[in-house]
């Protein structure tokens, strides 16, 4: 075997010098060695390089070397072996499945994955990335010493019993998996590389399979260590190059200071600058930042692509094609950059109505659209939509290929395929997914894909889990080089960037303990080839020495991770105390970020005046708005603003109110004369249940309610019976009344009351207005204890009033009672309903004349008022004016629950 030189770089100006004395000393030593340069191969640590080293080399005139990275090398000396079918194929989303039937192929594995899916699943990613790292390893041994690595390794591995062994059975299969490996294609570099000499540019510490060919090597060998010595890698920071420390408040302040101090170096002429992405989320929102200032940016990391809007609008189909798909599911669909005429308002003027029909309905099942009434154009694009999701419908399990066929087909039918091939995020999920691949049947994929059976649930996650592994790299830069260049730490060695911002230089993901991504311990993992945590640690540690030599270093962390307290990293601990043992300390970070001068503006209390705008018809809710808070009244009322609700919601109270209304009525309409108890609980049941199928609410859904219903129907038909023997009669239900009282000049009230039956009196017959309450009767009560506060029944009264001369009665009927149904009347209701009247026709003459709206913003009416946010009653400025408007609006409503109900509007 030839001798190794090793030279070590010291005091060199590493931009752009570096690369310069690199290929300086290596002319040299190829001289002395008395070979010739252009048969000599430079090897450097990764392929970001290559531009950099050959350009050194051309300066130097004659000549150039071959200078390549071990798998550039090899790819050019043969194609790349192809993995046979079961074997790893270094592609996660295949091996993930193989790893899957490999498990599953022990009767312990199927078990396991009958018994607990979701560990299963963690278990086989293990399974994966333990079987990569023990193969990559092994790749870095000589052929002819791979089988004796193997004998080793499974006495390594031996079976064990008690705590671990489970995890030492899945190291076992990992390692007979990583064994079967198809030979790498670096293995020609030991056979088929024949240069007359070696040279090896290290940085981050030494290379696996560099140091085993050099040592297999019988040529001339030179190793150029570019690494700071281990005793000390902080020695060689220079006085004048020493980095800054930012120390931010919070998430959002780190990123804005970090994308200042791009901005910073950009403006001053300081590029390329790097931009590390130690902390990948935070640099995501630094590169949204930097964006907006037009720079040109280089990302070599990317970011996971199911972040991306074309892996959206894939999970979107699949949302929209579940069986017990929402509407919202839907709409989001639909939504989500899909065609169906070509005509895109066409298309958006039908999804808006099909939305449309939804909120009406409301329909909250997809399933449930089949049978709304949709416009023409509606239910043409619904057919459409339907047809298209109809494809994934497939009732049992079907091979993976088979869905991935599927979901091509309906990708194609609702255009969002034409756009994924036109994105460049969207050509990289049709990759992930292979759903355009024409691959041979024996590929390594294709077997594998036909072979794993699923469901559409395990479709669906198994698509979601593709596109969580793969990462979205945007297309590189082509013409002008880039301003910012986003790198990982490890790929910023020996590249000269003009200035380095290195956000993230916190103790939790700069030098911390490394997380175990594997099945082995790391003395397992040194026995076996694999850089244990203190490897890891120590390349981590010469690649922060490697990025420190750049003239300009801004290393920048945030105080807290959300709710988490955050320290300097141990690695800038260690670089302070160097710097201190020589006099030194790190420089004073000062904010290149602009101040802006801003004029305070309090917010004061809103009192808008607009009598154009009130509506000539209000209902009960309108009323009690405009007594609550009148400012309500103008927001919801007046300026007719409306928050749609999610259609996907889980169902609340309010849902299943509406729901009990509407199957007592059904109920109450068809019923001619009273039945057994058990005849009528059991319509009652049938009914409720048939309401349930045809508004779409799933068994699922309607859980915590199924219980509490099958307990009232009982309740409910004693009560009903009890005032059938009174003789009391239904008359009508969800009737819509409306009148126009004439002291009202014009303005109409209008309202549905739930239920209106006519009842026997001491007096004779008499008119009682029932309203179905799903709260509890103690509100109830509280509500109707003074009545002029109660505006819901006495607008119903005021309604009847016009329709009826017989007395009325206005009651609640509390049914949710344990015992019973609780009614709780409402006295004197029309007493309360005249002086309603008055005093909302006093409130409308002062509205009409210019008086203002105030938000009032006292009580219990704003914890839930839906207008809170416009009123701004959380920014309000605390000062003596509000003051007086408070003290004022509260001597209104003192009058007016006092006297005739007045709103308390201000003045104009």
């Amino acid at each position: 075997m030839a001798t190794t030189v090793r030279l070590t770089l010291e005091d060199v100006d590493r931009a752009p010098g570096l690369w310069d004395e690199v290929a300086d000393r290596a002319t040299r030593w190829v001289a002395t060695e008395g070979v010739s340069l252009r048969d000599v191969c430079v090897l450097v640590p990764f392929a970001q390089l290559l531009p950099w080293a050959r350009r050194a080399f051309a300066r130097e005139g004659g000549w150039m070397p071959r200078v390549e990275t071990t798998t550039t090398l090899a790819a050019s000396l043969g194609p790349a072996p192809v993995a046979r079918p079961g074997q790893i194929t270094f592609d996660a989303t295949i091996d993930a499945l193989g790893a899957a039937a490999l498990l599953r192929s022990q009767a312990w594995g199927a078990a396991w994955a009958r018994r607990d899916p979701r560990g299963f699943e963690q278990a086989a990613g293990a399974l994966v990335r333990t079987a990569h790292e023990l193969a990559r390893a092994a790749f870095a041994v000589p052929a002819a010493e791979r089988a004796a690595h193997w004998v080793e390794a499974r006495d390594l591995l031996a079976p064990m019993s008690g705590p671990g062994a489970i995890e030492r059975l899945l190291a076992r299969v990992a390692l007979e998996w990583a064994c079967d490996a198809p030979p790498p294609e670096t293995d020609r570099l030991f056979l088929g590389a024949a240069p007359a000499a070696w040279i090896a540019v290290q940085a981050g510490g030494p290379d696996p399979l560099v140091a085993r060919l050099l040592d297999q090597a019988k040529v001339p060998c030179l190793v150029i260590d570019t690494d700071a010595p281990e005793h000390d890698p902080f020695g060689g920071v220079a006085a004048s190059r020493v980095p800054a420390l930012s120390v931010c408040a919070s998430f959002e302040h780190e990123a804005q200071c970090a994308a200042a101090q791009v901005l910073a170096h950009v403006q001053g002429g300081a590029v390329p600058v790097a931009l590390i992405a130690q902390d990948r989320l935070l640099v995501r929102r630094v590169r949204a930042l930097l964006e907006r200032e037009a720079l040109r940016l280089l990302d070599e990391t990317g970011w996971t692509l199911s972040t991306t809007r074309a892996a959206a609008q894939v999970m979107t189909l699949l949302r929209a094609a579940h069986p017990q798909a929402s509407t919202d599911a839907v709409l989001d669909w639909l939504k989500a950059g899909t065609s169906w005429t070509g005509d895109a308002r066409a298309d958006a003027a039908a999804i808006e109505s099909i939305e449309s029909t939804c909120r009406r309905g409301p329909v909250t099942r997809a399933a449930a659209l089949a049978g709304a009434s949709l416009q023409p154009a509606a239910a043409r694009l619904w057919g459409a939509a339907a047809a298209a999701l109809s494809r994934l419908s497939i009732p049992r399990r079907q091979p993976l290929v088979r869905w991935l066929t599927a979901l091509a087909a309906a990708l194609t039918d609702c255009g969002a395929l034409r756009l994924l091939q036109l994105d460049d995020a969207g050509q990289q999920v049709i990759a992930a997914l292979r759903l355009m691949t024409n691959l041979s049947p024996d590929s390594a994929w294709s077997l594998v894909a036909s072979q794993s059976a699923m469901e559409f649930d395990e479709f669906r996650a198994w698509v979601d889990a593709a596109l969580e592994r793969a990462t979205f790299v945007p297309t590189p830069l082509n013409g002008e080089p880039a301003h910012v260049v986003i790198v990982p730490l490890a790929r910023a060695m020996l590249r000269p960037f003009a200035a380095v911002v290195f956000p993230g230089a916190d103790d939790k993901r700069l030098g911390a303990w490394p997380t175990p991504t594997s099945l082995l311990g790391d003395a397992q993992a040194s026995a076996l080839g694999l850089p244990n945590a203190t490897q890891r640690r120590g390349a981590e540690l010469l690649a922060f020495a490697q990025m420190l030599a750049a003239p300009r270093v801004t290393l920048m962390r945030r105080r807290l991770d959300g709710t988490d307290p955050l320290a300097d990293s141990p690695l800038v601990e260690r670089l302070r105390l160097a710097l201190a043992a020589r006099g030194l300390a790190l420089a004073t970070w000062h904010d290149p970020r602009i101040t802006l001068q801003l004029a305070a503006t309090p917010i004061r209390r809103s009192a808008p005046s607009a009598p154009g705008l009130l509506p000539e018809r209000l209902s009960a809710s309108a009323c009690e708005a405009l007594r609550a808070c009148p400012y309500r009244f103008f927001a919801l009322n007046m300026l007719r603003l409306r928050e749609d609700d999610e259609l996907e919601r889980e169902i609340e109270k309010r849902d299943y109110g509406t729901w009990l209304h509407a199957v007592l009525f059904e109920f109450h309409r068809d019923r001619q004369v009273p039945a057994s108890s058990e005849a009528e609980v059991a319509r009652l049941l049938a009914l409720a249940a048939a309401s349930r199928e045809a508004q779409g609410i799933g068994d699922a859904d309607f859980l915590p309610y199924a219980a509490s219903f099958a307990s009232f129907a009982p309740r409910y038909i004693a009560w009903l019976h009890e005032r059938d023997a009174q003789g009391a009669r239904w008359l009508r239900g969800e009737d819509d009344v409306s009148a126009r009282p004439p002291m009202l000049d014009g303005t109409e009230l209008r309202g549905i009351i739930d239920r209106i039956d006519e009842v026997r009196t001491g007096a004779g017959a008499a008119i009682e207005l029932i309203d179905y309450k799903t709260g509890s009767a103690a509100g109830l009560n509280e509500k109707v204890r003074q009545p002029l506060e109660d505006t819901q029944l006495a607008f119903y009264a005021a309604l009847m009033r016009t329709r009826t001369e017989l007395p009325l009665r206005a009651v609640y009927l509390a049914l949710d009672g344990s015992k019973g149904l609780e009614e709780v009347e409402h006295p004197d209701v029309e007493v309360s309903a005249a002086m309603l009247v008055e005093g909302l026709a006093h409130d409308l003459r002062r509205l009409r004349r210019g008086a203002g709206l105030p938000a009032l913003g006292v009580g219990a009416t704003c914890e839930h008022c839906a207008a809170r946010g416009i009123c701004r009653r959380d920014h309000w400025a605390d000062d003596d004016t509000d003051a007086r408007i408070a003290t004022a609006v509260s001597a209104a409503n003192d009058t007016r629950a006092g006297t005739r109900g007045d709103t308390g509007a201000a003045p104009p």
